[in-house]
């Protein structure tokens, strides 16, 4: 039987984790359109603000998304989710989600037309974590 252990450098074993696992889904489900998705908000050279996701299946999945508070409430991250969702839509996706925590921006993600599908509360104390998806 293999030794099993945690590791605490990511790199390596996360890719070997990640390809195991898209080329087990993809005997299981068939061809599987994985591509990474990043949108960058910049000035001038530095990253001030920045979107990561993945598309497959024909849906995006938003992983992290942060603006540097300097640049908040200047219509960034709008503009920001709309170029990834439009990226997506290029991509053959009809749908997003993302989770987010109630001290981030659920109320942001539900002015563009996102809504709640799932909810773990008292994640972190005192709070919840939402689940939010839109039809694209």
């Amino acid at each position: 039987m293999p030794d099993v252990w945690v590791e605490k450098i990511h790199g390596p074993a996360r890719r070997a984790i990640a390809k195991g696992l898209r080329e087990a889904n993809t005997r299981l489900y068939g061809k599987i359109d994985h591509k990474a998705l990043t949108i960058t908000l910049r000035r001038r050279r530095e990253i001030v603000g920045g979107l990561t996701g993945e598309t497959y299946l024909c849906w995006l999945f938003v992983s992290w998304f942060w603006i540097d508070d300097a640049y908040r409430g200047a219509g960034h991250g709008t503009r920001m989710l709309k170029a990834a969702e439009d990226e997506a839509r290029k991509r053959g996706a009809k749908n997003v989600y993302l989770d987010t925590f109630s001290f981030q921006a659920p109320k942001f993600y539900e002015k563009l037309g996102y809504r709640e599908f799932g909810r773990l509360n008292e994640f972190p104390a005192g709070h919840h974590r939402s689940w939010m998806t839109k039809a694209l």
